[in-house]
């Protein structure tokens, strides 16, 4: 099979959604598939480049939102390159996300084959950037271009339940899920040698609770900060790294308390070393699409104190997994970590269990199945020529 994957941002951009289009497209060319990404050239880098089985190309765009929100630059080489697309030979169509022009192009791609586009949405929530006016603008345009994508008919899933059920808002029924993953060892192999308890000056025994993600409003972390307050208050010894960069850096350095560190942001191996050296992942969010953190921390027998956001539900489905936040709010954040903080081996049993729990049942092979799956029902599912 030939499968053609668009994905609006791929690598060297740095993301979840690079990170899974990646996996998948490595998943299915190990299967023996051809695999071809459709991407935008945000960085100004190679437009054609060929990886193994897989083969990237990437269409040049005009950069919006700092690279966040690129549209195509129809020029002569766009018309190229699309028309290079047009001639191959295709078997199904993966889009990943509603969100951007490119994803239409995808969308309209696959009609143009006579195939039914499988559309993947990460998403749960809306976009929010902490601007009343810009975030009302947002939410118009996320319903503008989902009705754009709608009249192509596309089979549509989510990354996670919370995934699918946000799809409704949009009048979409979702088909299924088609899961986040993680190579489990891969990501413990490629851990740093810093000592983040050195760092952050925490001691032996105190709880070191890890927060790694974007400084923005939807992630909770002033929530975390206030709860830090709390705790160092209540003199609850622990401890709370924030691993991550964004628009809130500057404020939460101003007022976070003596037990509350700012990392800023790491790369792939310090990540791993901090969710190694941590007892507990905290990520308060009001929005994950599926929250990839969460398997990150597991991988490293570290468990997770969350917002039921994203795949924690189906992740953490009893307390001996980990624990879902009843709510976002500083109050609720404090009396989790708290009660962690007193129960450091119950704690550490959770990690062990929810490590397992992601080895079996989130790899890499296992969700390029579930794509793979996916798109063969969508072929099935276009009705001959005669017919139409």
């Amino acid at each position: 099979m030939h499968y053609v994957i668009f994905s609006a941002l791929y690598r060297p951009s740095i993301g979840g959604v690079e990170n899974f289009t990646e996996h998948i497209a490595r998943e299915l060319a190990a299967a023996g598939h051809r695999v071809t990404v459709v991407t935008s050239n945000v960085a100004g880098v190679d437009d054609v480049e060929r990886d193994g089985g897989v083969t990237v190309v990437r269409l040049p765009c005009h950069d919006l939102l700092g690279g966040r929100l690129p549209l195509p630059r129809r020029n002569a080489r766009f018309r190229q390159l699309w028309q290079q697309l047009e001639q191959l030979p295709c078997d199904g169509v993966l889009v990943n996300t509603r969100f951007y022009p490119h994803s239409v192009q995808g969308a309209r791609y696959a009609r143009s084959k006579g195939l039914t586009p499988v559309v993947l949405d990460h998403g749960s929530a809306y976009l929010t950037l902490g601007n009343p006016m810009l975030d009302t603008a947002i939410k118009l345009y996320e319903h503008a271009i989902t009705a754009v994508i709608k009249a192509t008919r596309p089979a549509c899933y989510g990354v996670s339940q919370k995934s699918c059920a946000w799809l409704r808002t949009f009048g979409i029924e979702a088909r299924g899920v088609i899961p986040n993953a993680i190579d489990a060892d891969a990501f413990r192999d490629t851990t740093s040698t810093r000592d983040f308890r050195h760092d952050c000056a925490a001691r032996p025994e105190q709880l070191l609770v890890a927060f790694v993600g974007r400084l923005v409003p939807e992630k909770g972390v002033s929530q975390l900060v206030e709860a830090a307050r709390m705790l160092h208050e209540q003199q609850v010894d622990c401890m709370i790294a924030l691993a991550g960069d964004g628009p809130l850096r500057g404020e939460l350095e101003r007022i976070a308390p003596p037990n509350v560190r700012l990392l800023g942001p790491l790369d792939k191996a310090d990540v791993a070393a901090l969710l190694l050296q941590a007892d507990l992942l905290c990520l308060p969010s009001r929005s994950e699409g599926f929250g990839a953190v969460l398997l990150e921390a597991a991988a490293c027998e570290t468990p997770a104190a969350v917002t039921a956001v994203g795949v924690a539900p189906e992740l953490i489905t009893d307390d001996t997994l980990g624990m879902l936040l009843p709510t976002d709010d500083a109050a609720a954040i404090a009396e989790a970590l708290s009660h962690a903080a007193r129960h450091r081996a119950a704690t550490h049993v959770q990690g062990t269990k929810v490590c397992d729990k992601v080895r079996t049942e989130y790899s890499w092979q296992a969700a390029a199945h579930s794509a793979e799956q996916a798109l063969r029902r969508a072929v099935a599912s276009v009705p001959p020529r005669s017919q139409r």
